[in-house]
This record gives structure tokens, sequence and C-alpha cells, in this order.
């Protein structure tokens, strides 16, 4: 099985905290610090996502709850999932039918919400923290991509994926599902991923990489593009057949 390529900053930062005792018998204990770090890091995970929204002054910002690094979770830094969002509802504006799926990209699912509350969105994601959102939530499996609720079948007019792991075998079992969501016909596809993702990108889903350059607010190492399956003319820096 293909080893998954995880981001180097996907590292366990309390590995190092702990601070065993002098006698080896006794079990280890953790150093005050250590502690401290730990009991944040716990609550950091159990936050709720009852208030997502943090007004900033202008066009409001979107505080989600923290990033989980067991689930490969980096969000979107807010210049990049507003830039998405308005690409995803300048799309909508010219389709009757524009229901919205977002396959494993919660950063963009919130900002949608926020600057344009009355677009149909769908939520797929295995983090069940985001159940919150109510029929708007879906579970998801990328190791099961065709275990979805059959109204979701041929459903939706824009999808957009952000695949968890940077895998060929994670890449083609999100494209099963992009094939399950979208609609017969003309279709909008938007993939987030890595740059060494091109040649798959175009292989298994017919995709192109724009000039606009994906951020995460928590800078990671690989390098992150967006692929289309359509021309976005002036937006998104346009195609670019090479990078």
């Amino acid at each position: 099985m293909e080893q998954l390529e995880l981001n180097p900053n996907s590292v366990n930062k309390l590995t190092d905290s702990f601070s065993p005792s002098v006698d080896d018998d006794d079990p280890p204990v953790l150093s005050s610090h250590a502690l401290a770090a730990l009991k944040e890091f716990l609550a950091e995970q159990n936050h709720s996502v009852a208030d997502p929204h943090v007004e900033t002054g202008g066009v409001s910002d979107v505080a989600l709850v923290s990033e989980d690094w067991r689930l490969s979770q980096f969000w979107y830094s807010a210049e990049t999932a507003k830039t998405l969002a308005e690409e995803v509802l300048a799309l909508c504006e010219g389709i009757v039918d524009s229901r919205v799926a977002c396959i494993a990209c919660p950063t963009l699912f919130a900002y949608l919400k926020k600057m344009d509350p009355k677009v149909s969105l769908q939520l797929l994601e295995y983090d069940k923290r985001f159940e919150q959102y109510g029929s708007d939530y879906t579970f998801y499996d990328y190791n099961k991509p065709m275990d979805l609720p059959s109204e979701l079948k041929n459903a939706f007019k824009i999808v957009v994926a952000d695949p968890p792991y940077l895998s060929q075998e994670c890449l083609e079992k999100v494209a099963e599902t992009i094939s399950f969501l979208k609609k017969p016909g003309e279709s909008y596809l938007l993939l987030l991923t890595g740059a060494v993702q091109k040649e798959r990108a175009a292989e298994i889903l017919g995709l192109h990489p724009c000039g606009f350059r994906p951020q995460h607010s928590s800078k990671l190492g690989n390098e992150f593009r967006l692929f289309t399956n359509y021309d976005p003319g002036m937006r998104l820096g346009g195609w670019r057949v090479q990078f």
C-alpha cells in the first residue's frame, strides 16, 4: 500500500513534554508546563462550533474549531477562503439549481454560509464536530467513497474537494465520491491539493491548474494548488498549463 504523504508540520508537540520521575518503577509524571499544554490541547479539541463567526470589520472572518492534526486538518487562510467562496458564488449566479458540495473543506463551507446564507450547501466531512450544522452535514470517510445517502447522488452542479492526503489512493477514492455527487452534464469541479498531484488530477478528473495559490493558516510546507475542470477566465489567475 502506498505510503500516505503527511505534511511535516503534522507533529504532536506534546511528545517531548513528558518528564518521568527519577524512580523507573513509578509511572511517568507530566511537568506542570506539559500538563498545562495538554489541558489546552484537549480543550481545543472539544471546542464547540456553536459560534463560528467572528466579526473583524468589513467582511467577517470565520472562526472554526481548532485543526486536528490527527485528521490531517489544515484550515485555509482567510484570504484563500474568501477567494474560493467568491468563485463558488460567481458560479452559482448563472445556475438555476446551484447546490454546492464541499468535500473535506469545512473552511470554505463556513465562509460560504457566512457570505451567502441562501446558498444550498452540503459539507461532507469526517470530523463529527461539524454535526451541529444539522442536515447540511454528512459524515464522510474517503475510504468508503460511495457510502453516502442516496439523495445526494447526482445532486450537485458544483463540487469542491480537498482530499486529506497527498496519495494516489486518496485522490482516486475522492474522485469516486465526486462522480457520485455531481450532476450529469456540465458540472463545475474544483480540487484543492498538492502541486505534486498535477498529473493525477489531469488523468483521473480531467482538471487543470489555476494561477491562484491556496494558502493555509498553518503555513504548510507542501505547495498547494487549485485545479478546475473549467476555464475561470480572468478569475483565479486563469488556467496555467505549466508551473
